[in-house]
């Protein structure tokens, strides 16, 4: 049995950003639970799209996957299902935590209403939520500086269009993917103002299948395509490949997010035309919050991943990408002017 205590919160240790992922089956224990500690470990509960999107889900997954080897305990992942509600995702965190799981993440934003709800009655079980803050005694706050990584890919883009007209499509109008959005406009812009940034969102809301429809990705590309643009960048979870798809029959660029796309294997065949990705080290955050719970020290409160902290970066993994005339200094530059303060990137 492991005994946790909750501690203040502590300093986090982020891995590096190769946030290579994979899409196997999920390792779920399934057995019933009578609300005792036993020595199961970590659970995650997916956002939408699920595992197998090559990007937010499945860093996720990759940092569950390198907790479940480190500690070799139980862990479990679970599936969301359509239309589901914020007394579903309840029920879900609610389950994995009388089953003895512990810490509990939810992946995602939409489980800020449901994670409040569980951690306060569980309260020796720690709770993670990414890419939202909820407060709680027991709760970590795993938030990340997407606007920074966003920015990079920004000065990328800039630095590789011909036409001087890229896109942005995000995949629903909500104020976490403005981040994106935000910090994608300014790096363009402070790189070149000539060229012009078109934004698309899919959908208004993650229901309407904006995190998890490649079809609307793919139309939403192919209409900015249409307009010139011959670089693409995406925010969009499973739509994103669709997004990807398109850019690569179209033969312009395309720009991947939270996972090196250019790395994952069911993107393999589009992957000459993943210029780089704005990282997001969700793997290193599961895994650092699972770590602390291991110790006996468990993180709580907001835990902030940026640039600086390596939390967030851009990937170079595409050997074209150091082909491009003046990219990589570019991108350099705006590192230092962003991890030293003199470049404030903004959020909406």
């Amino acid at each position: 049995m492991r005994r946790i205590s909750r501690l203040t919160r502590a300093a986090v240790g982020v891995a590096s950003l190769a946030l290579a992922a994979t899409a196997c089956g999920s390792t779920s224990g399934e057995s019933g639970g009578d609300g005792k500690k036993d020595d199961k470990g970590l659970a995650i509960a997916y956002d939408i799209g699920g595992k197998g999107d090559q990007s937010f889900n499945d860093a996720a997954y990759a940092g569950l996957e390198r907790a479940k080897k480190e500690f070799g305990y139980e862990t479990a992942d679970i599936e969301p299902t359509d239309g589901e509600t914020d007394a579903d995702k309840e029920q879900r965190l609610t389950s994995l935590a009388k089953q003895g799981y512990n810490p509990v993440i939810g992946v995602g934003y939409a489980y800020g209403t449901a994670m409040k709800a569980v951690a306060e009655k569980y309260p020796d079980t720690t709770f993670g939520i990414v890419d939202s803050v909820v407060e709680g005694k027991n709760v970590a706050s795993l938030v990340f500086a997407e606007n920074e990584a966003s920015y990079l890919a920004g000065v990328a883009a800039a630095k590789a269009t011909k036409t001087n007209v890229v896109g942005f499509v995000g995949g629903v109008d909500v104020p976490l993917i403005h981040k994106f959005e935000a910090g994608y406009k300014q790096g363009v812009q402070d790189t070149n103002p000539k060229v012009k940034v078109i934004p698309q969102y899919l959908t208004q809301t993650a229901e309407e299948g904006g995190f998890s429809s490649p079809d609307k990705g793919r139309a939403a590309a192919e209409g900015q395509i249409e307009k010139k643009a011959d670089v693409v960048y995406q925010a969009a979870g499973l739509s994103g490949q669709g997004v990807i798809e398109a850019a690569a029959k179209a033969k312009v660029w395309a720009i991947g997010v939270d996972s090196d796309q250019y790395q994952q294997e069911a993107l393999a065949k589009y992957k000459d035309f993943i210029l780089t990705s704005a990282l997001k080290d969700i793997n290193g955050a599961v895994y650092a919050l699972a770590k602390s719970v291991e110790d006996g020290k468990p993180l709580t409160g907001t835990q902030t991943f940026d640039l600086k902290s390596n939390g967030v970066g851009l990937s170079e993994a595409n050997p074209k990408y150091a082909g491009i005339a003046g990219l990589t200094d570019a991108v350099a530059k705006a590192k230092e002017g962003i991890t030293s303060g003199s470049i404030k990137v903004k959020t909406e």
